[in-house]
């Protein structure tokens, strides 16, 4: 049986930096998506000059959010992963297999969430441009996070 492999600050905080970095570019990137909906396919009822500059502040925050946190990422992620080439047995560190089920698991109920949704609203005619955009939005994303995940579990065999 194999030793497992201590886990030390530095570990723990790259972990959570890596996943919580993620769950704020998956974020930001999905209000950055839904307002360029709003603005492109607006709600008759509620579209007004307020509709409009809040939007367009949301999407100044969404891009000024993605510019900082998503290289944050990207930078801790390739870090980790040149950790994990050096000393494989770090993949099996308890707060990477935490993070990545809980990763996987709030993908999964936003996928079903999203769908639920989309059908709801499918069966009470209430259908439009702007609804289905929105749910392929959160279902691209979602579905993106979960895709890697799920092949980086059954890639590295991670148990």
């Amino acid at each position: 049986m194999p030793t497992e492999q201590k886990t030390s600050p530095k570990d723990i905080f790259l972990h959570l930096l890596a996943i919580i970095t993620l769950y704020a570019s998956a974020g930001s990137f999905i209000a950055l998506i839904f307002q360029y909906i709003n603005i492109f396919f607006p709600d008759p009822l509620e579209f007004n000059s307020y509709a409009l500059t809040a939007a367009y502040s949301s999407i100044r925050f969404s891009i000024a959010s993605l510019i900082v946190i998503f290289p944050l990422y990207i930078w801790t992620s390739w870090h980790l992963n040149k950790s994990y080439q050096a000393n494989p047995s770090k993949r099996n560190l308890k707060i990477r297999k935490w993070l990545v089920y809980f990763t996987l698991f709030a993908a999964a109920l936003i996928i079903a969430g999203d769908l639920v949704a989309l059908i709801n609203n499918l069966l009470g005619g209430e259908l439009t441009w702007r609804f289905v955009l929105k749910v392929a939005t959160i279902l691209l994303v979602s579905g993106s996070v979960f895709g890697y995940y799920f092949v980086d579990l059954r890639k590295n065999k991670i148990e």
